[in-house]
């Protein structure tokens, strides 16, 4: 741990002592570098209890341990047999491989990585009055904004903490995949902290459509490729068979992966579906049960958008361990892109994380490895897969999903900006839609349901999007049935 002690006072001069010594508290807080009046207004509009407090969870919480029944565990790509924690060793340090396999119920955050969340956490809990007046519902909406980490998104949740057990083991380079540009983003800012040199494979659609993404990724040190590329063996096979290929999720994680896995001096750091990801992110889910509480309210509904699932199960999974110690009974309502419905319209079986079929098999619903979803815009959706506690928690029946088309996700998303004052990123416009249908559900039988949704990100650097939708340009896409067929045809049997 020598690594670890040398990078602690250089993490204290960085964070600063504004930032070590307070917290966010709900209505009274810090004050906090950028974001510090916003999260007042934020904060004191969600609350009406002066003397209600949150603070930064010190521990991460891991839903495996309170499920009836275990999730599938990963299989070798080779022998198809359960994987040997020993088998990540060329990809990840061994406390997050610890983390991933773990049946501990609560991790630890360690102090350093708290350290950096002060930045930002705890993050406001928002009630959407004016959008509820709108509607004219008599539920109450209230969301978990994510927005105001450095990155404006949730991704540095887990960023932080990977790029820290990374520095800690001598690890010099990361390497990543990102859609939308917010987990890349993130893992570049976690980087700059900690002294690694970053990586980035960004899909190829989402490289053309935000640039200002990657611009952010640059101006915190990585070095940014679109997907796919003729950097790595996986993206020269691409380019050969589609000179044109947007790219995918899929394809970007196999480029860095092959990256990772021949170079010693070089680990990866995934922005979603592993088990060590969703951990990360409950911070999301204890804090709004702590938020939630001080205002008197348990969720009717708890509703996220999903991608890989990082950001879904980060609220989620706090509140469904209440459920299942029968301390409350919201339903939980994952909402997926209609031209990629991965949980609606896939098949839940063993199947690569990736396109080039180099990372261990994983129990999970899945359109096919090969499946390149349509450039919707929203990047950070575009997966083929889904995290595989997400899917064994949608298998044991503990939850639901919809698929949303993008134009009516652009028109709940104006509704949200010019009611709520915030422009959302093109992904949580999925939860935004899938609320305002339960907020008028409501108006329609009377009931007064507590709607509870995951607000992952600002879209400030979506803007592009947004002119397409206002121009009348934004079509829906669908997924091809002969595509999809094709796609499912090619994953392995196990």
């Amino acid at each position: 741990m020598a690594a670890a002690a040398a990078l602690r006072p250089a993490l204290s001069q960085a964070a600063g002592p504004e930032h070590r010594a307070s917290l966010l508290c709900t209505p009274k807080h810090r004050v906090s570098a950028s974001a510090s009046r916003r999260s007042l207004r934020f904060t004191a509009r969600a609350s009406s209890n002066p003397g209600a407090q949150v603070s930064i969870p010190k521990q991460w919480y891991n839903l495996i341990a309170d499920l009836p029944v275990k999730p599938p565990p990963p299989l070798h790509p080779q022998t198809h047999q359960p994987l040997n924690p020993s088998d990540l060793s060329p990809l990840f340090p061994d406390e997050l491989i610890r983390q991933e396999v773990t049946d501990e119920r609560f991790v630890d955050i360690p102090e350093e990585v708290i350290d950096v969340y002060k930045l930002w956490r705890p993050t406001p809990l928002i009630r959407a009055r004016r959008l509820e007046k709108l509607l004219g519902t008599p539920a109450k909406i209230y969301y978990k904004y994510e927005g105001t980490s450095p990155a404006g998104s949730h991704k540095p949740n887990t960023a932080v903490p990977q790029a820290w057990y990374n520095a800690a083991a001598g690890v010099k380079n990361v390497v990543t995949e990102t859609g939308a540009g917010q987990w890349g983003s993130a893992l570049s800012f976690a980087s700059s902290l900690f002294g690694l040199n970053c990586e980035v494979w960004q899909v190829r659609a989402s490289f053309d459509q935000k640039p200002y993404r990657r611009l952010m990724m640059e101006t915190w040190g990585a070095k940014v490729h679109p997907s796919p590329s003729t950097a790595t063996e996986a993206g020269k096979r691409i380019l050969e068979a589609d000179p044109s290929s947007p790219g995918s999720l899929g394809i970007a994680i196999s480029e860095a992966v092959e990256v990772a896995a021949t170079n010693a001096d070089t680990k990866y750091c995934l922005g979603s579906v592993l088990n060590h990801v969703l951990l990360h992110q409950t911070v999301i889910g204890e804090e709004c049960l702590e938020q939630l509480a001080a205002l008197g309210e348990t969720p009717d509904v708890v509703i996220g958008c999903t991608g890989g699932g990082s950001n879904f199960g980060g609220l989620a999974f706090p509140f469904l361990r209440e459920k299942l110690r029968g301390n409350m009974s919201p339903a939980f309502r994952a909402v997926e892109p209609a031209a990629c419905p991965t949980l609606t319209k896939g098949v839940y079986a063993y199947d690569f994380g990736d396109t080039a079929g180099l990372t261990p098999l994983m129990k999970m619903h899945t359109l096919g490895h090969g499946f390149v979803p349509d450039p919707i815009h929203a990047g950070g959706l575009r997966y083929h897969g889904m995290a595989p506690l997400i899917s064994h928690v949608y298998e044991l029946g503990f939850m639901d999903a919809i698929a949303i088309q993008q134009t009516e996700c652009f028109q709940a998303a104006l509704q949200f900006a010019r009611t709520e004052g915030i422009i959302p990123a093109p992904e949580p416009t999925h939860a935004i839609a899938a609320a305002i249908r339960e907020a008028l559900e409501c108006k329609r039988t009377g009931e007064e349901k507590v709607i509870l949704m995951a607000m992952c990100g600002h879209g400030h650097f979506d803007l592009a999007a947004y002119e397409k939708y206002l121009r009348g340009d934004m079509v829906d896409l669908s997924h091809p049935a002969e595509k999809l067929e094709a796609s499912l045809a090619a994953v392995p049997k196990v």
